[in-house]
């Protein structure tokens, strides 16, 4: 006869199977059911909806084509959204981590006035809400000049990252042991090249996982986007894009569908590629002491 604690484990062991199908459940199929939208014909939508599969020589393609396209060959330019969005992103990300690092690092081993204190006060830089800073900082940027510019647009958006990005990485910082930093300066390294030979390939996987969060709010972030870049289409991000597809009663579902699917595959394609450094644990076994 089973013990009480076998029953337990047991129990315990198909209920966390049955969650993790529910969970995986509840996330692909959504994806599935806009990827499988995408790729149908809108006539084969309009008689049949709620069909959860399409034949082979049912696909279509012509959807993606519109959304890449562009305006003036009668698509959606999301192909120059895509790369305004990138430069944004990649842009907000580089900016962001630059001055996170050193912040971060000063936060998690210097000792100063306050040091305690700074991680409520980066924190509290996210009790104001974006609609309270918006129009302040639309018209500053209208008198400097940087209305309208993707340039200007990503420095509010690091504005934005830097103070929770240098508490993420103080986080990790701390856990990095002060040995392995003593140690390579008995070897005759400066601070500085103690950061940078010691500390950045310890703090790879905090400093991915960082870039991937500061990229997906600059990627998809919509307020300021559209408050910025309204006024000249050329410059608009694939947020402001799917906005407009969105919005528009004569454009097909099918296509918002696409225009979606265009938006969120970066994000996913890059998470997986930077899967291997957000679950490797670099540090361990660094500490010999």
């Amino acid at each position: 006869m089973a013990s009480r604690a076998q029953i337990e484990d047991r129990t315990f062991a198909v209920l966390r199977w049955v969650v993790i199908a529910g969970l995986a459940v509840a996330t692909i199929f959504p994806f599935y059911y806009m990827v499988l939208l995408s790729l149908k014909p809108i006539d084969e939508l309009l008689l049949d909806p709620g069909k959860l599969w399409v034949g082979t020589s049912q696909i279509t393609f012509d959807t993606y084509r519109t959304v890449l396209e562009s305006v003036d060959d009668g698509g959606q330019g999301f192909l120059r959204m895509l790369g305004n969005s990138a430069i944004v992103a990649l842009g907000t990300v580089a900016l962001t981590l630059l001055v996170s690092v050193p912040g971060a690092y000063a936060v998690s081993r210097l000792k100063f006035f306050g040091g305690r204190q700074v991680s409520a006060v980066f924190l509290a830089v996210y009790l104001f809400p974006a609609t309270l800073l918006a129009v302040p900082l639309f018209v500053v940027f209208a008198r400097i000049g940087l209305q309208g510019s993707l340039f200007g647009l990503a420095i509010v958006y690091i504005a934005q990252t830097v103070p929770v990005s240098i508490y993420m990485l103080k986080n990790y910082f701390i856990t990095i042991p002060e040995s392995i930093e003593e140690a390579a300066a008995l070897d005759g390294c400066s601070r500085l090249q103690t950061v940078r030979r010691v500390v950045l390939p310890l703090a790879a996987p905090s400093l991915m996982a960082t870039g991937l969060y500061v990229f997906m709010i600059a990627w998809n972030e919509f307020l300021f986007a559209l408050l910025f870049l309204a006024a000249d289409p050329d410059k608009w991000t694939v947020s402001l894009g799917l906005a407009q597809l969105a919005n528009g009663i004569e454009v097909p579902k099918t296509v918002l569908m696409a225009g979606s699917v265009v938006l969120t595959i970066p994000v996913v394609l890059l998470f997986y590629a930077a899967e291997r450094l957000l679950t490797e644990g670099l540090t361990s076994g660094a500490d010999k002491s």
